[in-house]
């Protein structure tokens, strides 16, 4: 593996000041900074161990921050939090980019600053302390670079469920979900309207019933908001059917 300079080394001792953490391996936060145009040897391990513990952390603080948030809406905002747009913007924050050991391909098409290879690194990174320093130092470095972020995020969660379930796909770069009215069945004055809420790119879909078509409408978007939340790690590999009938009178 090509080896990094004396002054390569000197820089690593200004990202360690960055980071507010020295690391007893500093050849482990070289790994993290190594993409696998590089080297064959690379951060993708890391990038494995960084993503579960960036999870756990993240999910535990907004559980300790936002007591009266159920689980489903907990998901999302860590979703939220996690995602890569949001890491990259965090790496960018720590200049991570200058350290990026990266093959001159990617070099040549800004590779440095692709927000998938810094939000990988970011992973990495926090991998690499795990395995260095063990938990505390992470949970250390996570309170410093998301304490902000975790903020008002409770206003997040009491939005309309439609809303929420667009602004969700609009921030994952996914086609805008569609509704449609499968059945309206009762008197005049018990109508039930039946509305099926499909997401053709998540493959998810879900049928709600209530007593107007706004209401059901929400309804359905919940239940998907709710089916994004319960498979977070794996929905875009697989197709989930979600039919619930829930009773509303909002």
């Amino acid at each position: 593996m090509p080896g990094l300079t004396s002054s390569a080394d000197a820089d690593l001792d200004t990202l360690q000041a960055q980071l507010g953490y020295t690391f007893a391996r500093t050849e482990l936060l070289k790994l993290a900074l190594t993409h696998k145009s590089f080297s064959k040897t690379n951060n993708e391990r890391l990038e494995f161990v960084g993503d579960a513990v960036l999870g756990y952390l993240v999910g535990s603080r907004l559980f300790a921050l936002y007591p009266e948030v159920q689980e489903d809406a907990l998901s999302l905002m860590r979703a939220k939090l996690v995602r890569g747009k949001m890491l990259a913007e965090v790496a960018r924050g720590l200049n991570l980019s200058a350290y990026l050991r990266l093959g001159s391909g990617e070099l040549k098409t800004g590779g440095r600053d692709r927000a998938s290879i810094l939000a990988d690194a970011l992973e990495a990174v926090i991998g690499a302390m795990h395995e260095d320093g063990g938990i505390t130092p992470c949970a250390e470095f996570v309170d410093v670079l998301f304490a902000d972020l975790m903020q008002g995020l409770e206003a997040e969660v009491l939005k309309d469920p439609k809303t929420r379930l667009q602004e969700y796909l609009q921030a994952q770069g996914l086609d805008l979900p569609t509704y449609e009215v499968v059945d309206i069945s009762g008197a005049d004055h018990q109508r039930q309207f039946t509305v099926r809420c499909d997401v053709p790119t998540m493959q998810l879909q879900a049928t709600s019933q209530a007593s107007s078509r706004r209401a059901a409408e929400k309804a359905a978007a919940s239940e998907v908001l709710a089916a994004i939340a319960e498979n977070i790690q794996s929905v875009e590999s697989g197709a989930v059917q979600v039919n619930d009938t829930n009773q509303s009178s909002n």
